[in-house]
């Protein structure tokens, strides 16, 4: 089964060598490069985790396991999607694994093809992610841009709150409030005040985004 890839790198986990072996050919088979690691130390070292579009791993291993090689890499918020590989008892572990974020998992023997589908929605899944990242970091770019009052008065005006309250809030002119919502439009490239309002309801500290929440309550 040929499938497009967003990336044609992969990263493959298990210290069992021959496991390790089949699913790299499987896996090379379908176009995909891969990079073999026999731990999670190993895989860790290696700054793989920072060039693969997805991981596929065992859970259990010796030294760390997969789930926590998973917890480490969500410290890290590291994104990379994971595949685990299971055997049959660790079914439980396995389900824990999804509900932390896991892309998938499954038992042994691997279905090749269920294996290889399960690997594309992964790779789309990593470029979603990827362009995620990329347009949080541009609008907190853009949110950097702003002076300080005006990253007062964007909360305010955001909220639904009309140029003279806004101004009253802050011990401003209507006027001033005006000169600044121009600035903050242009600054932000909002097309619209629709489109400012949903900026800034992404740059709310109320959101789960970590880097935004961070800045935001810092200034």
């Amino acid at each position: 089964m040929k499938i497009e890839h967003t990336s044609t790198l992969l990263a493959i986990l298990d210290d069992d060598k021959s496991m390790q072996s089949a699913l790299r050919d499987l896996i090379e088979s379908d176009g995909i490069s891969t990079l073999c690691f026999d731990s999670a130390e190993q895989f860790l070292d290696s700054g793989a985790r920072h060039k693969a579009a997805c991981l596929i791993a065992d859970v259990r291993m010796p030294g760390m396991s997969g789930i926590e090689l998973q917890a480490n890499l969500k410290t890290e918020r590291c994104r990379i999607p994971i595949i685990f590989i299971t055997g049959r008892g660790d079914i439980p572990l396995a389900v824990r694994a999804i509900k932390a974020g896991a892309s998938d998992f499954f038992t042994k023997p691997v279905d090749g093809a269920a294996l290889l589908c399960s690997v594309e929605r992964a790779l789309q899944q990593n470029l979603v992610n990827h362009r995620k990242a990329a347009e949080c970091a541009s609008l907190f770019a853009r949110y950097e841009s702003l002076t300080p009052r005006e990253r007062e008065v964007l909360p305010l005006l955001a909220s639904g709150l009309l140029n003279k309250q806004v101004a009253f809030d802050l011990g401003i002119t209507e006027w001033t409030v005006q000169l600044h919502r121009g600035h903050i439009m242009r600054k932000m490239q909002a097309d619209s005040f629709a489109g400012l309002v949903r900026m800034a309801d992404k740059l709310s500290p109320d959101r789960t985004q970590p880097s935004m929440v961070g800045a935001l309550t810092s200034t």
